[in-house]
């Protein structure tokens, strides 16, 4: 029977569950098990490929091609695990299967419900998806993280609620266990404890009992004696059911001041987990995690050199636009013993009617991208703040800053190299401008104008790097050398096929194709005296672990942090390089062909901002 351990939270969202949730994860796993996570996302919406980024944060991008809650990224990358799109349950996801089946027939006449009707579909979808391998073993995982988003007493997380309170009676006791993440605010010293003690008593009222609570607290004091024995006695918990999530010096940590607390002895004897027959292979490989994930954190504590990196982008008001960037920045500077020292720039600020309008701002702004290590442009849609980002990659191309742009930053780092280097004035995306006289990024040709859920080429797709490239091509040596690389794709547009003569003519190179030889989907730089000028049509920031580091991030940090240290990682990748999806997760046009779109007719019409 598959182990579930649920992850709730109080008083406020955004307050660390996803990343509890992980931990919690993580930790099972140096135990030996195999471990799986589902988050629940409490709103309508199908997914959340149409939601602006400052809306919600980053999409999340998976290998078949699912739009999902940038959670699933932290489940990914500290489960080191390969999930699909049904690891993320939306409301929009449930209400369509439920009446789907009502219009079917399925129901025999009966009266839809919320109880039991949606609650049932909630507790099936759990069960189905709990089962499913998602690691290299190939087998069912023993436990499942459930991630219950929102904030208890939602009205949107109401049903949810009521199934997970259900959903414990149909999977046994021993089977069934509860985190619950509220904040304790520190008031001048003063540790508060009524705000948990209110959301304990509302999840209790509902039928849930913790078994876990787990106190935030957004300073770096940790939780006090008198103040965890307060939460214990008026939440009915015994002592060391209560745990101190206080502010640590990153995100990675927090795995380790879990443990400190004793979470895995708690869930080993809570859940019986002992009951669980694993193989001598497995225990070694948890406790071989365990070590290096130890190392991981000692490397960084062990970090004073800097690495500066500056980000020009269009959604920097909310960090969470760019997770997976900043994780991928994160991991590769782990790699090359830097401390990363990240700059966010609006590269509307970049602009020179901003010059005008807000000089502080354009100084400022250009101040940062001048003395930068490395310059990074990640994707994005709509024409604001473009023409900024063209500014600032020309400036790495002409000054030899290691650049690395990511989807969008690799459309434009061609549209720049158009207009600059072959007389290409107007170069620009469709998008932007569909009258250009140079229209060097175009809509792809088999993509719906009208229906933007689920619409763009997405998932994992292949890219093949040109032969010619075996011996001089830093991007290829980052991955190993290999002559194809899979990488998870999210756009609209692409290069224009008809104009890639006229590029190559005029020095750039397109290092990598798709499988038909048609699609441009990677570019280096012949420039001898550039370190790194690299572009990629895919994300490949979707597929960058803690211990293993996506390439092309890798090699962009190692080129800021210097010659010498970007040298020796194309060393070590070449002798050791891993990739991150196993050949056989290998996804088929079939399957990525199976996507979430809107009901035919409907349209949605996304602002330039977005």
């Amino acid at each position: 029977m598959t182990k579930y351990i649920v992850v709730s939270g109080g008083v406020v969202s955004g307050i660390g569950k996803g990343v509890i949730a992980s931990s919690t994860g993580l930790l099972l796993k140096t135990t030996g098990l195999k471990v799986t996570a589902i988050k629940i996302d409490p709103y309508m919406n199908i997914d959340a490929g149409t939601m602006r980024p400052q809306e919600h944060g980053e999409v999340y991008v998976l290998n078949d091609g699912g739009e999902v809650d940038l959670d699933l990224g932290n489940y990914e990358r500290y489960l080191n695990v390969t999930l699909s799109r049904d690891n993320n349950i939306t409301t929009g996801k449930i209400y369509r299967e439920v009446i789907e089946k009502e219009r079917r027939g399925d129901y025999l006449g009966k009266t839809v419900q919320i109880v039991p009707h949606v609650t049932n579909a909630i507790q099936d979808w759990i069960e189905r998806v709990s089962k499913i391998p998602v690691d290299d073993t190939g087998e069912e995982p023993d436990v499942c993280i459930v991630e219950l988003g929102g904030t208890v007493g939602d009205i949107e997380s109401a049903p949810f609620v009521e199934a997970m309170r259900q959903f414990q009676f149909r999977v046994g006791y021993d089977n069934f266990a509860l985190i619950h993440v509220s904040l304790v605010p520190d008031m001048h010293g003063e540790q508060k404890t009524k705000p948990t003690q209110t959301t304990v008593h509302a999840l209790r009222g509902l039928g849930l009992i913790p078994d876990i609570i787990a106190c935030r607290l957004i300073v770096q004091k940790p939780l006090d004696p008198a103040t965890k024995s307060k939460i214990s006695m008026f939440c009915h918990v015994a002592a060391d059911q209560v745990l101190g999530i206080h502010d640590v010096s990153s995100v990675y940590h927090v795995p380790l001041l879990l443990q400190s607390q004793g979470i895995i002895q708690f869930f080993q004897k809570r859940l019986n987990l002992s009951s669980i027959h694993l193989t001598e292979e497995m225990k070694q490989r948890g406790y071989m995690l365990g070590e290096s994930w130890k190392e991981l954190t000692s490397r960084q504590e062990r970090a004073f050199d800097e690495v500066s990196i500056v980000l020009v982008g269009k959604y920097i008001d909310l960090a969470d636009s760019y997770m997976s960037v900043t994780k991928s920045l994160e991991h590769s500077a782990f790699r090359c013993h830097r401390k990363l020292k990240l700059k966010w720039v609006d590269a509307s600020n970049l602009e020179p009617d901003t010059q005008v309008t807000n000089p502080a701002k354009y100084h400022d702004a250009w101040g940062a991208v001048v003395s930068a290590g490395g310059i990074l442009v990640p994707g994005g849609f709509g024409v604001r703040g473009t023409e900024g980002m063209i500014l600032a990659i020309k400036w790495a191309r002409e000054q030899k800053v290691p650049f690395l742009g990511i989807c969008l930053g690799f459309q434009l780092a061609v549209a720049e190299f158009a207009r600059n280097v072959c007389g290409m004035k107007d170069a620009t995306s469709t998008e932007f401008d569909p009258k250009t006289s140079h229209p060097i990024i175009i809509f792809m040709p088999e993509i719906s104008k009208t229906h933007m859920g689920g619409t763009m080429r997405l998932g994992l797709r292949p890219t093949v790097f040109d032969e010619s490239t075996k011996e001089w091509s830093k991007l290829r040596k980052l991955y190993g050398g290999a002559d194809k690389i899979w990488e998870r794709h999210r756009h609209r547009y692409e290069v224009n096929p008809a104009l890639i003569d006229k590029l190559t003519e005029g020095g750039l190179s397109f290092t990598g194709k798709d499988e038909k030889g048609e699609r441009m989907q990677k570019n280096s730089s012949f420039f001898a005296d550039h370190a790194y000028f690299v572009g990629l049509q895919a994300h490949p920031e979707f597929c960058t672990r803690p211990l293993n580091p996506s390439p092309p991030f890798l090699g962009f940090v190692a080129a800021a942090a210097g010659t010498q240290i970007l040298d020796e990682q194309l060393t070590a990748q070449m002798a050791s390089f891993k990739p991150p999806h196993p050949h056989d997760a290998m996804v088929s046009e079939d399957a990525l062909k199976n996507v979430d779109v809107l009901e035919p007719g409907k349209e949605v019409l996304l602002t330039a901002d977005q």
